[in-house]
Parts: structure tokens; C-alpha cells; sequence
């Protein structure tokens, strides 16, 4: 410790003899600081903890204040899990599993494959967070899909204090600009996320390999597994991800929800990244002889299901419950005739003889992308109908047939979002020159189409109605559209419709920061309705301000369907229940084909498996032939998908993928980590450094003896007012932010949610353990005090400690050191002169005792102080350094047990108490006298 700027400070170990790096003794990390100590710097003198002042006493009962203030300031915990403290967000018991797992690991190679909206990016973030803070690595990478960049770099800046840069095709030039010459982008800056697709470029692949971080995250890593059929994309990112793999040194976290789908090959693609041995497995790994086998794998892969969580050690994680429907309606019989003239239409355009094939192809996806914007809504069908198609502009023939392919399925279909966000613009329908016969006929139906939207479209009615009544019932519903041009229609009807209620768009016309912060405006409204296309799909979670989904427009990738529901159905949704609502024209024969081939499938395995399962590759190529014979049939005729020969094989194989991934489930389902290892592990950092109880103790008890009038309600939240009190500065900050709180639980309105690491509990304990420290005489918690209480026999003292240690670590020829610190509380009693010790359970109870007789004050100071010289005696201060160095010893060896097999090997920890442990506060609890 050290006196500078009349304060005393605790000396951070990154310091040198010139130059300081001080927190104040007391503060937090906001709070450190730089001091120059060298030749013509600050005058910096060396300080020693104070005893507490037997003077500034009060009674014993307000000891706990400071305990859960001392235990709720702390930052940087000695404990084996270095992280928890300066979290923030508050991890959920399953969310330490992985983090058990990567800790027993040299490197850490795990493939998270937990279910959509359990928290992987939680999971794989704290992984980051720790071993940033234990000091074995310094710099990180998150390889994503583009449009999930913005997401990671805000929860890793919120909850786990990383300040990432995202280096995307449109900031990577911007970014290198700010390095120094022959710099690079990613040595430049510590923390990246990194658009996959970005790296694996001639442009930037060598650059990053050679200076990639020794930490990486691949999130969506199925989108770069490696398998018959994958196409060049998935080949160039597994490559990168192989040569990744190959730095024995590196920790490799790979995130998935879907790391199996059926597909055997692709799977252990990704298992060869975690360990090359896995390369050799048997197909089959059942059986006895296998269990070495399957308890290798084990050690990597975490893979489970909200019912494998949500009642994990007893600890209840509240998922909302969940009510689908589907909704139909019928055609209008103006949009029923439009619908007819449209399909003969479009069987004409596609069996033009003597056509190149180029020109076919350009004519298939112009007429499949006119019936799904007409099965969409009459403005979308406009849009089509005025639109040219693809690149059928004039001049030389188009002869590339995959590009036609590849354009054609982006605007039309539902491709994966693997490293791309969806499309949502209207595809064109216009094939023939802009003066011809054909052209002026598309012109009069999209003229038909638009007279549609004048009270014809019995769709948006039913949608209306809908929206009406979940808002209603309390409800914030998010409306799924397919293309701009139907979700703007329905924006602006909605608006109009629905009195009081604020209603927008979010399409891909805004920008991500855009969509965010148009999306938060909607959210502090108190009605609200989203209207949105597939580029809120995935990249911004939305169950804190909306409770239903409206699939408006039928996705045909079901895989879309999980990822609008899951922005609400996810843990932390606000409200208990969610709605999910399908709409479907029962007359579209586009719609009905779609839900029969793959909605109704698709969500039947989810029921049946408790998983999602994506449709089988074939899924596009499937539907190619039935719109094919949806074109060829009488406009009136029926069809029945599982008629055909194509539908059945195609279930099969959708099936089998289901059964593939079953058998995946129960043969790696997580048992590398037993529960009791979490369990005990969990307590322990529970009582160092609090919890969400200790949070609520400590700031009711603060509020209320600041004057503050804190008034219960039924539900479970807390009021603050400050009454007619004079409310202290320090305090007006908390009340201004937070006038109702609850503790735990899942965010609200106006509610603000207080648990151990949030900002505003970090800020009250600073303050009450600072001014303990600094201003004892105006001081709400005391470091001294005295009781009577019938819980005691002999007089009993109570000593609050605090420990810093020096966590030393060590890995080759890399030494670096971490200071730590931990509460600890002790007590003692005196017979016959010798101090004896008390049981550490004995010692939580004291805290509780109540207060039932009075002391004098005199003689309060008075036995005050002989406490104090007592603290000052050699053989006090000789077993309070014993404590210190036993505690040293029993945290290297709660490092080594979380570490298991990984202990030793890597990284090596010494742990060393620079001293005697500080005495915060003397408490004693005298017995009530005997009548005689």
C-alpha cells in the first residue's frame, strides 16, 4: 500500500518502480489510476492498513453491511473462477459447464452445441472472460457471419467488459488505416470479431493466420463444416479453420446449435478440429467397447436441451411457455382470379420453345418468384410484376447457368443464413423487352394486384384482427414478412387500424444500427407491434420487448422458422407466455404446399425430438419439382405432395436425419462434468463473493439506513422513495435509475433487475465500504461495534479480514502476475488467556444474532480497544499471516481441482499473500448477564 493525493491506494501488479498503477483502497476498477513515482513525479509514500477506530462504534448488527459490502465491491476474487465477479451478467449454473470443461483442458477444444436460446454466446464468452483474466491468453477472435458481428461485439462489451473492433468487408480498410506501417489489423487490436468469409479471401486468409490470437470462437461452425456436397465456400472456411487448429497452443471454441443434422461426415469434420484423433473413430460408437471412446468425446462436446437445463441443480431457468396455431384464410374472389391469370401466365412463360437454356432458367425463377410475392401480398406481386428479372436485361445472351442458379434460389428461396443475412427485396418478373406484348401484360396484372389492396386482401384482415387481439391480451407481437414491399403495406395499415398502438418497420433498407436503434424506440413504447422481414431474423434477441411472432409469409426454409421464434422464444423473454401464430392461404396452392412438404414436418420432429433438425439439402431441388407440377396442372387442380415418389424418398431422409441426430444426443449427452462438481464449485464462489440474496440483504439495508422508504409489492418488485429524508449523494444515483427493482429474475418495463454484478449494486457497495474506510464518523456501515444477544455464552469476537494475494502464473518462458482478493470472517473466544478459534459455521451464525440488551458506551470503547491491542499482539498477527497463508494454499488447490487432468500441464499457478490480511471490521457479541 501507498499514501499519494492524501489517499491510500493498493499498488496493482503491472506496476514499476517508476510508474504505479493504483486502485484506491476501498474503490473499483472505474477507480484506478497511473501515478508517475520517478524523478520529478508525485511524492508517493508507503501507507499501511489502519485498524479500525474502537471510537466509531455502533452496535454488532450493522457488521453485516459491511461483510456484503466488502463481498460485493470485490472484482478480482481469489477463488477458482476469476471472472464471476466482474461479470456482467450472472451466469446460470448449467452456463458453467463449459467452462468446467475448457478449465480441465490444455489447449481449451470445445464444440458447444446447446439449444437455441440456452445462452451459447454466454457460455462461450465466459470461457473468453476467464482465461483473459487468469492471464493465460491476451488477445481473442470471434469468427462469425457478418451479420451477427454487431451482435457479439455489444455482448461481449456489456457482459463480459471485451471492447471488440468488427473487422467486416466495409471496416477493414478503415481499421488498417489506424495501424502503424507493416501493422496489422488483427495484432493492431486485441479483441476482433471477424466475418468469416472476410478471412478466408486471398485477400486476408495469410494475414490473419499469422497473426491470429491464441483464443477463437467460430460461431455457426456448422456453416463451415466439411462434407460430400458442400459446396467451395464451406471447403475455403474449413481450410482456414484446419490451419487454426493446427497451433497446438490455441483454444478453439466452436458454437453451434446444429453441429449433427444428420449429416455423419460433416460432424466429424468438426470433431477433427477439436482433436485429430477423433478422425479415427469407429461410425458406430455404441457399445462397451466403445465407452473410452465416447468418454474422450465427451470431454469436448456439450450438447443439451431446455429440459436438460431448466431444472438444473435445483436452480429454475424459466423458458416461457409456448402456444402455436395456425391461422388460414381464404382468397378473395378478385385475388383468387388474379392468382389464376397469374399461374396460366406463368405456365406459359416457362415453356417458350427454341429458347437458349440460360433464358429458360431466367424465365423459371422470374415465375416462381411472381407466385411467392403473390402468395405474399398484393403490393409485393406489384412490385414483381413491374420489376425486371435477374439479369435478363438486353444485349448478349446469359450462358452462365450457376450464376442464373445462384441468383434465382438467393430471391426466391430461403438459403441458409450462414454467412449472410436473408434478402428481402422483390424479384423481378419481367423477361421480354420493356415495349412488348408480354411486358404490357405484366403491367395490367400488377395494376390488378394493386386494386387488390383497397379492402380485398383477406389476408392482412385475419393479420389485423389477430395484432388486435394479442395486443389486447397484453401481447407485443413481431410480424414475420417475406419481401420490403409487404412489410411496409402492413406497417402502414396497422398503423392505421390500431389506436394507441405503435406500430413500424424494420426491413433491409435501414442499416444494422439502424434496425437497433429503431427497434429500441419501439420497445420503450407501451403498445407495440414490429413489423419485420427475415433481417431480424437472426443478430438482435427481442424477447425483452416482444412476446408473440406472426409468420405472415411462410418461410420455405423451415430452419427461418426457428430463428424468428427464437428472438422470443428464448431464456430472459419477459413475458411467461409466447405466442407463435401461422398464417396460410387454404386456397394458395402455394401456401398449402409448402406447409404439407416442409412447416407441419419440420415442427413435428421439433415436438418429437425436442430439437430442431434442418430439412435435407434436397429441400430446394424437392421443391423445383413440385412447383414444376404446380405449373403444369389445371389451375384448379390439387395437388397432393405425398402422392409423389420425390416427397416420400425426401422423408425419409428427413427422418433419418431426425433419428441421426437422436441417437447423437443420447450418446454425447454431457457427463465429463457431474453435477456435484458444479454444485460445489458454484457454493463456493457464492460465499466469497455474495449472490443475488446477499445483493438484496445489503442494498434494502443500505437504502433503509440512508432514510430511504423501500415499500414491498405483491409481485415481487421493491419501490424506493425518498421521503421526506435528506437523501445522501451517493445514494440519488441508485434511486434515479432504479425507483422499482426487483432481484433476479427476467428483465421487465420499468423494472429495473438488480443482481450481484450489476453496475449500480458494484456502486453502492464502493461507496459504503469507502466511506466505512475513509469517513467512519458519517459512515452507514461501521468497522467496530457491540452487542448483547442471548446467542452467545462468552464474550465473542468477530474479525472481518480481507486477503490480497499475488496469483502467479506461469507457461514457458511467460511469467505474469494477478492481484486477488477474498472476505474472510473469523472469531474467537478467550479461556484461561489463550484465544480459541470457532468453526466456521459458528462463525455465519454470529452475523444473524439480534440485538437484546444495551452496553454502555465507555464500556464499548473500552473493550474496543482491547480488542485492538490485542490484533496488534505478535501472536495475533502471527495466526492471522498463518490464515492468510492457509487460504493461499486451499485456493491453489480449488485452482488445481477446477484445472483436473490440465492441472500441471500448460499454465502453473503459485498463490502468495503479500502480508498479514487487512482487519476490516472488530465486532463482539457479549452473552446477557445472569440474574442472581
Amino acid at each position: 500500500m501507498v499514501k499519494v493525493r492524501g489517499r491510500d491506494w493498493v499498488v496493482l501488479p503491472d506496476s514499476t518502480e517508476e510508474f504505479l498503477l493504483l486502485k484506491p483502497l476501498g474503490g473499483n476498477d472505474a477507480e484506478v489510476t497511473g501515478v508517475f513515482a520517478g524523478p520529478g513525479g508525485e511524492e508517493v509514500q508507503s501507507a499501511a492498513f489502519a485498524l479500525p477506530d474502537p471510537r466509531g462504534f455502533s452496535n454488532a448488527g450493522r457488521a453485516k453491511l459491511l461483510v456484503n459490502a466488502a463481498k460485493l465491491a470485490i472484482r478480482s476474487g481469489a477463488g477458482p473462477f476469476r471472472s464471476l465477479a466482474r461479470l456482467g451478467v450472472e451466469p446460470r449454473p448449467y452456463q458453467l459447464v463449459p467452462l468446467l470443461m475448457a478449465l480441465r483442458q490444455t489447449p481449451a477444444r470445445l464444440l458447444i452445441a446447446d439449444d437455441v436460446g440456452v445462452g451459447k454466446t454466454i457460455e462461450a464468452g465466459l470461457i473468453a472472460r476467464e482465461l483473459l483474466d487468469r492471464g493465460e491468453i491476451s488477445r481473442m477472435a470471434v469468427l462469425c457471419p457478418p451479420h451477427l458481428a454487431e451482435q457479439w461485439v455489444e455482448e461481449l462489451r456489456a457482459k463480459f467488459g471485451i471492447d471488440a473492433v468488427a473487422v467486416l468487408p466495409g471496416t477493414a480498410r478503415r481499421l488498417e488505416r489506424g495501424c502503424n506501417p507493416g501493422q496489422s489489423v488483427f495484432d493492431r487490436y486485441r479483441f476482433v470479431v471477424v466475418s468469416l468469409d472476410l478471412v478466408k479471401s486471398d485477400r486476408w486468409r495469410q494475414d490473419f493466420l499469422t497473426n491470429a490470437p491464441e483464443f477463437v470462437i467460430v460461431d455457426e461452425a456448422h456453416a463451415s463444416a466439411e462434407g460430400e456436397g458442400m459446396g467451395s465456400k464451406r471447403h475455403q472456411r474449413y481450410r482456414l479453420l484446419e490451419e487454426l487448429a493446427k497451433d497446438p497452443e490455441r483454444h478453439l471454441i466452436l458454437v453451434t446449435a446444429t453441429p449433427h443434422s444428420g449429416k455423419e461426415d460433416a460432424f466429424r469434420s468438426l470433431l477433427k478440429l477439436l482433436n485429430p484423433d477423433f478422425a479415427n473413430l469407429p461410425l458406430d460408437l455404441s457399445g462397451a467397447q466403445n465407452e473410452a471412446a465416447r468418454r474422450s468425446l465427451a470431454r469436448h462436446l456439450v450438447q443439451r436441451g431446455r429440459a436438460d437445463i431448466q431444472d438444473y441443480l435445483r436452480e429454475d431457468t424459466p423458458f416461457p411457455k409456448r402456444h402455436d396455431a395456425e391461422l388460414k384464410y381464404t382468397l378473395h374472389p378478385e385475388y383468387a382470379a388474379l392468382f389464376d391469370d397469374v399461374l396460366a401466365y406463368a405456365r406459359e412463360s416457362v415453356h417458350v420453345p427454341g429458347e437458349t437454356l440460360g433464358r429458360t432458367r431466367i424465365r423459371w425463377w422470374a415465375a416462381l418468384g411472381l407466385l411467392r410475392a403473390l402468395a405474399s401480398s398484393p403490393q409485393a406481386a406489384a412490385a414483381t410484376l413491374k420489376e425486371r428479372a435477374l439479369t435478363a436485361e438486353g444485349g448478349e445472351e446469359p450462358t452462365d447457368l450457376t450464376l442464373i442458379d445462384a441468383v434465382g434460389r438467393e430471391q426466391v428461396y430461403d438459403p441458409d443464413a450462414e454467412t449472410s443475412e436473408a434478402t428481402d427485396l422483390t424479384p423481378g418478373a419481367q423477361v421480354e423487352a420493356p415495349d412488348t406484348e408480354a411486358t404490357r401484360r405484366l403491367l395490367k396484372l400488377a395494376d390488378r394486384a394493386l386494386a387488390l389492396a383497397d379492402g380485398k386482401d383477406n389476408k392482412l384482415g385475419l393479420l389485423t384482427t389477430q395484432v388486435r387481439d394479442l395486443v389486447k391480451q397484453g401481447f407485443a407481437p413481431i410480424v414475420f414478412c417475406r419481401f420490403i414491399a409487404t412489410a411496409e403495406a402492413v406497417a402502414a395499415h396497422l398503423a392505421g387500424e390500431l389506436k394507441g398502438v405503435a406500430v413500424d418497420a424494420v426491413t433491409g433498407r435501414l442499416t444494422p444500427d439502424e434496425r437497433v436503434t429503431k427497434v429500441g424506440e419501439l420497445a420503450a413504447q407501451e403498445k407495440r407491434v414490429l413489423v419485420a422481414t427475415d433481417c431480424l431474423s437472426e443478430g438482435i434477441n427481442l424477447q425483452q420487448a416482444f412476446s408473440a411472432v406472426i409468420h405472415y409469409d411462410l418461410p420455405w426454409n423451415p430452419t427461418r422458422l426457428d430463428q424468428r421464434e427464437g428472438r422470443v422464444d428464448r431464456y430472459g423473454q419477459a413475458s411467461g407466455e409466447v405466442r407463435v401464430l401461422t398464417i396460410y392461404g387454404e386456397d394458395n396452392r402455394i401456401d398449402t404446399l409448402i406447409l404439407d412438404v416442409l412447416v407441419r414436418k419440420h415442427r413435428l420432429i421439433r415436438a418429437t425430438l425436442g430439437t430442431s433438425i434442418p430439412a435435407p439439402e434436397e429441400a430446394e431441388s424437392l421443391l423445383d419439382v413440385l412447383l414444376a407440377k404446380v405449373l403444369d396442372m389445371d389451375t384448379r387442380q390439387a395437388i397432393q405432395p405425398s402422392l409423389f415418389a420425390e416427397v416420400q424418398d425426401f422423408d425419409v431422409k428427413w427422418r433419418d436425419a431426425a433419428e441421426g441426430e437422436k441417437k447423437s444426443r443420447s450418446r454425447f449427452a454431457q457427463n465429463a462434468i457431474q453435477p456435484g462438481e458444479v454444485a460445489g464449485e458454484l457454493a463456493a464462489v457464492r460465499s466469497a463473493l455474495g449472490d443475488t440474496k446477499a445483493a438484496q440483504e445489503f442494498v434494502l439495508d443500505a437504502l433503509q439506513g440512508a432514510g430511504v422508504i423501500v415499500s414491498p409489492r405483491m409481485d415481487g418488485t421493491f419501490q424506493a422513495n425518498p421521503g421526506q429524508a435528506d437523501v445522501r449523494a451517493e445514494f440519488r444515483d441508485f434511486l434515479e435509475q432504479a425507483p422499482s427493482f426487483r432481484f433476479g429474475g427476467t428483465p421487465e418495463r420499468n423494472v429495473t433487475v438488480l443482481a450481484r454484478n450489476h453496475p449500480l449494486v458494484e456502486q453502492l457497495a464502493s461507496t459504503v465500504l469507502g466511506q466505512a474506510l475513509d469517513d467512519p464518523q458519517h459512515a452507514l456501515a461501521k468497522r467496530v461495534g457491540v452487542i448483547r444477544t442471548s446467542g452467545v455464552s462468552v464474550v465473542t469476537t468477530l474479525l472481518l479480514l480481507r486477503h490480497r494475494f499475488h496469483l502467479t502464473g506461469r507457461k514457458g518462458n511467460r511469467t505474469w502476475q494477478t492481484l486477488a482478493e477474498e472476505l474472510d470472517t473469523l472469531a474467537y473466544v478467550r479461556r484461561a488467556g489463550q484465544i480459541e478459534w470457532l468453526p466456521a459455521e459458528q462463525v455465519q451464525t454470529l452475523l444473524d444474532l439480534p440485538v437484546e440488551g444495551n452496553v454502555d458506551a465507555a464500556d464499548k470503547e473500552t473493550r474496543l480497544r482491547t480488542a485492538a491491542e490485542l490484533l496488534q499482539s505478535e501472536d495475533m498477527q502471527a495466526a492471522l499471516s498463518e490464515r492468510a497463508r492457509a487460504r493461499g494454499a486451499e485456493l491453489l488447490a480449488a485452482h488445481e481441482r477446477v484445472r483436473g487432468a490440465a492441472s500441471g500441464q500448460g499454465a502453473t499457478y503459485s498463490v502468495e499473500p503479500p502480508g498479514p490480511p487487512d482487519v476490516l471490521g472488530v465486532y463482539l457479541f457479549l452473552p446477557i448477564p445472569k440474574l442472581s
